[in-house]
Formats: structure tokens, sequence, C-alpha cells
């Protein structure tokens, strides 16, 4: 007995896990578990019960250089994310935002491998189920298992393949398990999802129950996903990991690139894309019978197309029980205080768009401003005053930085700015919003030390309209996360075209231009051909990956991507440690307050791409390592 104790508890070290607590402890929890149909769809849904918290304040696309939180807010409001990269850093002796034990925020992804086993190998046992239908459970939890290795994956660089659990008879060399080659990670789990594929539906039928189950939409986009994460800089050829051998004398890391990679990712997004389009995913249009103007649609597009509630652009969406980790919390973190009365019941500013994000947005001609030939580039920071004709964007008669100026539609979707409009919150006639004022002193700028945008800039890409205030509260409009939506799968398959090609192939304009054309711009080639300093970047690999990396930077903002493409590109070095800055928010005159300032000087290094293990797992398997620079 002693023997059996020791081996399980040196297992439970390595997945840092608790038997599911299902049934009373005298009871034996399998056979209860797998006894009739309702109990083992609960073992189901526990499979999906680790899904990471996905934009929330315990998702890593925190840790990203498009955000920065209010330092002073965060006392009240834990922000793992931005404790790794900006506050304190991550460790080894009890890691922030820890997927690989479940704690500090992190879900315990290796718990629910083990669950996901356990229900593979005993739902066999349950005899009142029809075969589609436990063909279809089976597809759904390898599905997620396939997922929670892939997201370890990301984080953690190499690590173990668990296809089924131990048993308690196991040896301690059994049970010492090693972290293996990223390529073989990748190809377990595509050999995964290729399993669950031809058993999942399509699509959702029944919408009441079931939105947010895994469909066969989901999967092949999230193959998609992989691939094209496999094939990229990060995981394709990176010299950066040689050190990485372990001892079996194992190579962690491919050390030659694989264009063949890029081509069956190439592939893979196709397939998916089809599969969307059959099941009756396409790009969002606003469509609301609102008294708004065409421009003011377009702005508002930007965030119906997150917070309009299981709309079909949304492939695979995310929900919880807790309002607090849904659009309560989104929206209380981003919204601009607009009226004396709103500072509350607002976080407002807790998550603040960074300078660097505000720049990046295209002009009004759907170019970067610094390659557009009508953009005064160089004052950018220059003062000027709102023209009348641009009162549907910005309020006529403002003293503003010309930054806020000729700026494109999903600039003003996604971001308020001092001297722009807030639609929404009981105002719905463009005519009549709320007026934005963020200087020293003003409705929505600095008082005392919180709810306020240490930046100047608040997030309204996050915000549903349909919210408001009552007497007593904030009022929100309850929407799902979008984890995986159907720009996000075109703009994955352009790139995964352009890096299979030398030159650019004509197909990639048929996925770039209609996300650009939902936001209220002309395509590539004639926005560059007519607008841009260089005409001709969208006729070379080189430049239209350029290209392809800021639309997606701009489409997708807020959404917790760029932590994960950033990192992908082998970038993350050159952007993540650059300086945080905003607008001077101390002051009150515009020639005070549009001076940019550094929040915060970030150090970020090699040792950061990838999380620690905490030390105590590598003192129990002496067969794990750590990974570098920790």
């Amino acid at each position: 007995m002693k023997y059996k104790v020791i081996i399980c508890f040196i297992f439970i070290s390595f997945f840092s896990c608790e038997y599911l607590d299902i049934v009373p402890d005298d009871i034996p929890t399998l056979e209860h578990a797998f006894h009739d149909r309702p109990r083992a769809q609960r073992y189901l849904y526990t499979c999906y019960s680790y899904l990471p918290a996905f934009g929330t304040a315990y998702d890593p696309g925190l840790v990203t250089d498009e955000i920065w939180s209010n330092p002073e807010r965060s006392v009240n409001f834990p922000n793992r994310g931005f404790d790794i990269l900006y506050y304190n850093g991550n460790n080894t002796s009890n890691p922030i935002l820890n997927f690989w034990n479940g704690t500090n925020g992190g879900s315990p992804l290796w718990q629910g491998i083990r669950d996901c086993n356990t229900f593979l190998e005993n739902i066999g046992q349950v005899v009142d189920m029809d075969e589609y239908e436990k063909a279809r459970w089976i597809a759904e939890v390898k599905f997620l298992k396939a997922f929670y290795h892939f997201y370890l994956l990301q984080l953690y660089g190499p690590i173990p393949i668990v296809k089924e659990n131990m048993l308690i008879s196991s040896t301690p060399k059994e049970v010492a398990v090693y972290r293996e080659p990223v390529d073989e990670v990748f190809d377990y789990v595509i050999e995964l999802l290729d399993e669950a594929i031809p058993d999942l539906p399509l699509e959702i039928d029944n919408r009441v129950s079931e939105l947010g189950r895994i469909t066969k939409a989901t999967a092949l986009s999230v193959k998609a996903k992989i691939l094209v994460t496999a094939a990229s800089p990060l995981f394709n050829g990176n010299t950066d990991y040689a050190m990485l051998v372990d001892k079996r004398g194992k190579q962690m890391f491919n050390q030659t690139y694989d264009l063949g990679k890029w081509k069956r990712a190439a592939d893979a997004c196709k397939v998916a894309i089809d599969a969307c389009h059959e099941a009756g995913h396409r790009l969002y249009k606003f469509t609301a019978p609102l008294p708004i103007s065409d421009s003011t649609r377009y702005v508002l597009q930007v965030s119906q197309i997150i917070t309009d509630k299981w709309n079909d652009e949304h492939i695979w969406g995310w929900t919880s029980n807790s309002r607090w980790y849904r659009s309560y919390e989104n929206e209380q973190f981003t919204i601009a205080p607009l009226h004396p009365n709103h500072r509350v019941f607002s976080g407002g500013g807790t998550w603040a768009p960074t300078m660097k994000i505000v720049e990046m947005f295209y002009s009004e001609n759907g170019v970067p401003i610094d390659e557009d030939l009508a953009f005064d580039y160089g004052d950018r920071y220059g003062l000027t005053t709102v023209p009348d004709q641009a009162f549907y964007f910005m309020q006529p008669k403002f003293i503003t930085a010309k930054l806020h100026l000729n700026r494109e539609p999903r600039f003003y979707g996604s971001i308020g700015v001092d001297g722009g409009w807030w639609f929404g919150l009981g105002r719905l006639n463009d005519k009549e919003q709320w007026p934005i004022k963020a200087k020293v002193g003003e409705t929505s700028g600095k008082m005392g030390v919180e709810r306020f945008s240490p930046t100047s800039f608040y997030i309204k890409k996050l915000h549903n309209y349909e919210s408001t205030y009552n007497a007593t509260n904030y009022v929100d409009k309850k929407w799902n996360w979008p984890i995986f939506r159907l720009a996000d799968l075109y703009l994955l398959y352009a790139e995964a075209l352009n890096e299979a090609n030398n030159t650019p192939p004509e197909e990639i304009f048929d996925y770039l231009d209609p996300i650009r054309e939902r936001a209220g711009l002309r395509g590539v080639k004639e926005s560059w051909s007519n607008y841009s300093k260089s005409p001709n970047k969208f006729t070379t690999q080189s430049g239209m990956r350029e290209i392809i990396h800021r639309e997606r930077t701009i489409e997708l903002a807020f959404e917790m991507h760029r932590f994960w493409d950033i990192r992908r590109w082998k970038k993350a070095l050159e952007s993540f440690g650059q300086p945080i800055q905003g607008w001077n928010i101390s002051k009150g005159t515009p020639e005070e307050f549009y001076q940019v300032i550094t929040l915060k000087n970030v150090d970020y290094y090699l040792k950061d791409v990838f999380w620690p293990i905490r030390q105590y797992d590598l003192s129990v398997n002496t067969n794990l390592f750590q990974n570098p620079g920790w």
C-alpha cells in the first residue's frame, strides 16, 4: 500500500490534480460517474470546465503591448497578465498564470487532460445512449484533450504527451515522463483532431442548450490555427532553442525551416473556411434599425462583431456561469466614465489602449499612417481643430491632436479618445452621443487614483451599446467571448497563402478585402496603389507579410490574439520590450495634455517567451527540464 501511495503522489504531483469530486467519497467515483447518461454528461461538462478563462484578467493574452493597466486599480482587480509583463515578472517558485499546475489564475490543464482520458476510457460503460451521441461526446472530448495539449505547447514549448492515464501500479520510471519535441506534440494534437472531426456536428442544432460546444466547423478552424502556429517562426526552424536537448538526446525544436508546413496550413485553412461557410458562418454586418449615419454604423459594427451574442461570425465562443467572466468584466474594466455618477460603478481604465496600438490603426485611406501620402505623420502629435465634417467621429471645434483625425472607422469603433464620442449607455442617437473629455479633472479624466485611463484612451470595442446604468448599478448586455471568429480564419488563410508562395497569390485578396470593405475601407491593391508611399508593397512576400500582420493587429485588437501572434512571429523581443506610452493625463490644457509620456520602460527577454515550470515539479520529476533563462 505504501508503494502505491508513493506512486500516486508522484503521479498527482506531475498533474497537480484532485480526483473528480462528482459523488460522495464512499462511492466508487468512476463506477458512479458512468452509471448512466446524465452522470456521464456531467463528466463531459467537467472536461469542458478546464477551458481557460478567455478574455478575462486571467487570459495570457493580456501579456501584450496593446493594453496597459492602471497600477492603482489593479490592487483591487488582479490582472495576472499585467503582473507578468509590467509589474513583477514571472517566477519559478510560484508561477503566475500557472497552467501546468492550475494555480495563480491558470486552469489546471494537465488535470483536464487526465479527466478527458478518464472519460474516453469509461464512456463505453454507459448503456442508455445511442451510438451517434456517444460518438459525438467522444469526439468533443478528443478535441478538448487536443486543445489542452496545444494550449500548454504554446505557453511552455515542448511538453509531455499524455495519451492515456497511468495505472496506480505504474513504476516510478514510468511516471517520470519526458517533455517531447514540439513537432511530435503538434503531430499528436492534429492526430486527435482528425479522429474527432468526422463525428462532430457541422453546427449546433439546439442553440438553447448547446451553444459553446464543439462543432466540426470549430474543430477544423482550430486545426487550421494549430497548423499555422506550427508553421510559424517560433516553432519552424527556431535556432534560438538549439540548446534544448533532453537526457535522451532528443532535440526539442526542429532546426530546419520547412516550407511544407505553410502549404499544409493553407490547405487546412481552406477546408475550415469551406466548412464554416457551409455551417452558415459569415462576416458580421451591423444592421440594427437605429437612427444613425453610415459612419456611425461602421463604428458600432466594430464592437457588435464581438458583443452581439452568438452572431454568425462566431465559430467558437466561451461562456461561464459567472457574469464576472463574461461581458460584465470586459465592459467594467474598459468603459469610460462619461458622467460624474458613472465613477461609482465604473472600473474604467483598468484596461487601457497604449499609444502604440493607437498608432497601429490605419488612416482613413486604409494604409498605415506613416505610409499615407496625405497624413501629416511627422506632426501627428501637433494640435488641430476638429472640422464640422468629422462630426460622427469627433466633437466639432474640439482642439485635439492630429493623430485623432482622419483615421479609419475601426479606430473610432475600437478606441475612445479625448474629444471623441461614446455611443450607447442610453443614448441611441448619434447626434446625442456621450462626449469623451479625458483631461485631468474632466468627466473621463484623471481624478484621485483610480477609475480613469492611465493613457487617456479607452477600449470601446468590448462594450455593447445596449448596456446601461440604472440608479444603483451598471447593467451589462450579456454576451459571450468569441474565441474564434471567421475574420480570424480568413486572415490565417491569407497569411498561410503568402508564406507558402514566393509572391502573393491573387487568392489572398479574396480574403483580405472583404474584411477591409466590411470596415468601410477599399481593398488592399486600391489603397496601397493610390495612397501609400510604398505603392507596390502588396506585390512582394515581405510587403504582404507586413500588411497581413498589421491587418490582424487591427481587426483583432483587444481580443487577446496579439500575444499569441507576436510570439509565433518571433517579434516578442522587439515588440514587448518597448516603452508603454500615452498622453500626459495629469495636464488640463491641450498644449500640455497632448504630450507623449512614457508610463513604463519594459524589460522583455528571450526567457519571457515561454512560461517557467514550477521548480517543485522539476524536483519531483528529474526527467523534466526548465525553460531557458529560468
